[in-house]
C-alpha cells in the first residue's frame, strides 16, 4: 500500500512540475513525459526504502 501511495504523490507532483516547466518554455503538457518521471521517482523510493536505507539501519 506504501508503493501505490507513493506512485500518487510522485504523479502529482509530476503533474505539477511538468506542467510549469511545459508553461514557463511554451511548450504543450505531456503526460507520457509525467508518467515516465512519476515511475522513475517510485522505482527510486522503492529501491531507497527497501534497499539502500534498510541496509544503513541493520548495521
Amino acid at each position: 500500500m506504501r508503493f501505490l501511495w507513493s506512485f500518487i504523490w510522485a504523479f502529482l507532483i509530476s503533474c505539477v512540475i511538468s506542467y510549469v516547466l511545459t508553461s514557463m518554455a511554451g511548450n504543450a503538457f505531456s503526460m507520457t513525459g509525467t508518467l515516465a518521471v512519476a515511475i522513475i521517482i517510485t522505482l527510486g523510493v522503492y529501491i531507497l526504502g527497501e534497499g539502500v536505507l534498510k541496509q544503513k539501519g541493520e548495521h
